[in-house]
């Protein structure tokens, strides 16, 4: 399961970051508003968990943001302000459950648990055309084949799955999957992508990959499949 944590407070973040990977988690953090609703809009995460107090976009700003791109992603909302008006701001804003600060780190992780739980199907699988991706074996299947895919693999096609008919940029998938800080190169993306390419067609599937010129990839369904 993979966490975006949008906090401002750096070391907070970074300690939330430690204690959910401890966990099993998958954790990032960013510290401002605009960093946070641009990753957050990619889709690509199974839950948020957002700070109010930001400067630049707030928090309830965010959530909004995010809601109005169609991204149902929980949002789990952190903050110090505890009266009832910024609570029904907050669940107004997008917010699905609101914990104030000072918190205890086994209520935070019980209210994890429970929004990524109430996610149901839509955490444990993708669905795109005639094919499923099993996010927690790193299985794909069509029918009664299926396969198990490498990590990156399954990063990447889970972003692309994520994502659908959007055209998504070498450079942000490579950003997304490997990292801003990696050495990896656009080659990664060409390769991975004619892995998936292989592999997908071996099942029979209808989905394809496809490269808009000078843009990227995106899925399709082709029909005749």
């Amino acid at each position: 399961m993979k966490i975006l944590i949008v906090e401002d407070e750096k070391l907070l973040a970074d300690t939330l970051c430690t204690m959910l990977r401890s966990k099993g988690y998958e954790a990032e953090a960013v510290y401002d508003g605009e960093s946070g609703r641009d990753w957050a809009e990619t889709g690509v995460y199974d839950l948020l968990i957002l700070d109010v107090m930001m400067p630049g976009l707030n928090g309830y700003e965010v959530a909004r943001s995010v809601r109005k791109s169609r991204v149902g992603t929980p949002i789990l909302m952190l903050t110090a302000r505890n009266a009832l008006e910024d609570r029904i701001e907050g669940l107004d804003s997008g917010a699905d459950y609101y914990l104030t600060k000072p918190f205890d780190s086994r209520e935070l992780l019980a209210c994890v648990g429970a929004l990524l739980r109430r996610q149901g199907g839509q955490v444990n699988e993708l669905r795109y055309g005639n094919t499923a991706l099993d996010l927690n074996s790193c299985t794909l299947s069509c029918g009664e084949k299926s396969l198990r895919l490498s990590a990156r693999e399954f990063d990447v096609l889970r972003y692309l799955m994520q994502n659908g008919e959007r055209v998504l940029s070498k450079e942000l998938i490579l950003e997304k999957v490997w990292g801003y800080d990696s050495n990896a190169v656009e080659n990664h993306v060409e390769v991975y992508v004619g892995f998936l390419r292989k592999k997908l067609a071996s099942l029979g599937s209808n989905v394809r990959i496809e490269a808009i010129r000078r843009l990227g990839y995106h899925l399709e369904v082709r029909d005749e499949c």
